[in-house]
């Protein structure tokens, strides 16, 4: 029985819906009153202003729309991509002797100099280790003297015969021996001298530094796999990319006429692009994606850039001169393809082709099908048709309509003039 029902259902359903689409083509087909201008069941309207529909070539009725002319002006020749910043150069501090973490001389997001002290690591047993070296030094300087000493007197008793040259060999040969023991002494000075300067760690470049991943009073090991802090280096920085592959041989051949121009910027900032120069193309196109890595070069002096942050940028090629541009948003998509609606003297629009080479910043250059100082429509397109008659509006008037529609007391006021002049 329910089953019944739901079919019962679906057949009215279906035979309303099939009268209502009778009884709409019924309406479009009523012919127009010639006496007083009025279709059946339509409005009236001036006779010889009305036009055909969208579908039959002129609108009923002038259509609203905003308008903008086409202007000549050099245009950029650019290739956009989205890239990562990099630090310029990335330092990892880590300790060259084991020890404890005596005091961290800076705070975590500090910018430091090149040579600012960051570590003090316990110097005590490498100070004892340096004394330690310096006391053999000494013995074995001692040493060496009075072996030399023996040896220019045996050389003076051999010569009278009082001793054998094997005697003699002998005593040279400790006093040899004891110069090479001093040498190697000093080596050990030395090297406990650079041991007890590890424990002072300085900042090899400028940058800023990370978090502190070491705290003070830990014990730090030669090449921990921890290291104490990150140092990453800002200004200048690197922003690395990659563009499809089709696009290095342009490169190249541009980069052969100078250094290219790199604009970067990010969505959350709304300030003029950082400005670089293309620095370094990769030797091999990745295989798996078919692109080609590029990385560009920037001061970063206000340091707007940061390392990890995705950044727009836009490789300049080369410039464009008087190329004809329009809004972006008056190229639309037809049955041919690209087309505009082109505003004409006497208000009505021509529906005209055109071949669109690279669209940027909100404007479409036209390589061919327009000229400039021709006005086009950039808002309003969906009610035109070919021959459509359009009311152009003024874009600030416009914009100030929809700003006072959303403001209560702007639309309140509006409503009571409306109601006065009634």
């Amino acid at each position: 029985m329910r089953r019944s029902l739901w079919i019962g259902a679906l057949v009215l359903v279906v035979g309303a819906f099939a009268g209502i689409q009778q009884y709409y083509s019924w309406s479009l087909n009523q012919p127009q009153n010639k006496s007083d201008g009025r279709t059946a069941g339509g409005p009236a309207g001036p006779a010889g202003e009305r036009g055909q529909s969208r579908g039959g070539g002129r609108s009923r009725e002038a259509v609203p729309v905003l308008v903008a002319t086409a202007q000549q002006k050099a245009i950029p020749i650019q290739i956009r991509a989205v890239g990562n910043g990099e630090p310029f150069a990335t330092v990892s501090v880590k300790s060259q002797v084991t020890g404890v973490l005596m005091q961290a001389h800076f705070k975590e997001g500090q910018n430091v100099k090149k040579g600012q002290m960051l570590f003090t690591i316990d110097p005590r047993p490498f100070e004892a280790a340096v004394k330690q070296s310096e006391a053999n030094l000494a013995r074995d300087v001692a040493q060496l003297q009075n072996a030399r000493e023996q040896a220019r007197r045996y050389a003076e008793l051999l010569k009278k015969q009082y001793v054998s040259q094997e005697q003699y060999d002998q005593i040279r040969t400790n006093a040899d021996a004891l110069e090479s023991v001093v040498d190697a002494d000093k080596a050990a000075v030395e090297n406990a001298k650079v041991q007890l300067t590890y424990c002072y760690i300085y900042s090899p470049i400028d940058g800023q530094v990370g978090s502190l991943l070491v705290n003070e009073g830990n014990l730090v090991r030669v090449n921990d796999g921890t290291p104490l802090v990150v140092i990453n280096q800002l200004t200048p920085i690197n922003v690395t990319f990659s563009v499809p592959e089709q696009h290095l041989a342009d490169i190249k051949r541009h980069m052969a006429s100078g250094t290219l121009k790199v604009d970067a910027r990010f969505p959350s900032d709304d300030g003029r692009p950082e400005q670089g120069n293309l620095a370094f193309v990769d030797n091999a196109v990745d295989r798996v994606t078919g692109t080609i890595k590029l990385k560009a070069e920037f001061k970063n002096s206000a340091r707007r850039l940061w390392p990890g942050q995705f950044i727009n940028v836009a490789v300049t090629l080369s410039t464009q001169a008087d190329a004809v541009v329009v809004p972006s948003e008056a190229v639309q998509v037809g049955p041919e393809g690209q087309q505009v609606f082109v505003v004409k003297e006497d208000k009505r629009v021509e529906v005209r082709p055109v071949t669109v080479g690279q669209t940027q910043e909100g404007e479409a250059v036209i390589v061919k099908g327009l000229a400039a100082g021709e006005m086009v429509v950039r808002e309003g397109q969906f009610l035109l048709g070919p021959g459509s008659q359009v009311d152009i509006k003024d874009a600030n008037k416009t914009a100030e309509t929809k700003e006072g529609s959303k403001d209560p007391g702007v639309r309140d006021k509006r409503k009571a003039q409306e109601r006065g002049a009634s």
